[in-house]
């Protein structure tokens, strides 16, 4: 299961963020939302798609 406590601050060009914000805003989406989704399709193009097992089983 996911732990979602956990924060990643990220310093970006304020018209960048605008941009952003807004191309979410349109999809309705948030943009942390958005963030998360570009996280695990980077993971799966580097781990595969069973990166889930993976990841979330190291700990036990």
């Amino acid at each position: 299961m996911e732990n979602r406590t956990a924060r990643l601050t990220v310093l970006v060009d304020p018209k960048k963020k605008t941009i952003f914000e807004q191309l979410c805003d349109a999809e309705d989406v948030t943009p942390s939302q958005k963030i998360r989704q570009f996280m695990r399709e980077y993971i799966e193009q580097k781990i595969g798609p069973d990166w889930h097992d993976k990841v979330f089983n190291e700990d036990e």
